[in-house]
């Protein structure tokens, strides 16, 4: 059996990095959904998508360009 340390461990940051200058998908509290290009994050989760789209159940309601948002507004960011 293998021992591993908290320091071999990924940390949420470092998975959130793979996502840098890929298309994410992000649910937001609100219920929306943005998907664009993960262009940067601060450790608040506070992000910057780029190409961003407004999606409801998979369909394009508006597309809306550079976006902030606010870290404690998301609830998840997966790869699209």
């Amino acid at each position: 059996m293998e021992h591993t340390t908290m320091d071999q461990q990924p940390r949420p940051l470092d998975a959130l990095n793979k996502g840098r200058n890929k298309r994410v998908l992000v649910d937001l509290k609100n219920g929306k959904q943005l998907v664009g290009s993960l262009k940067s994050f601060d450790i608040h989760i506070n992000s910057v998508l780029e190409d961003a789209e407004e999606r409801k159940d998979g369909e394009l309601l508006r597309k809306i360009g550079t976006v902030f948002i606010r870290g404690d507004m998301v609830v998840t960011i997966s790869l699209v």
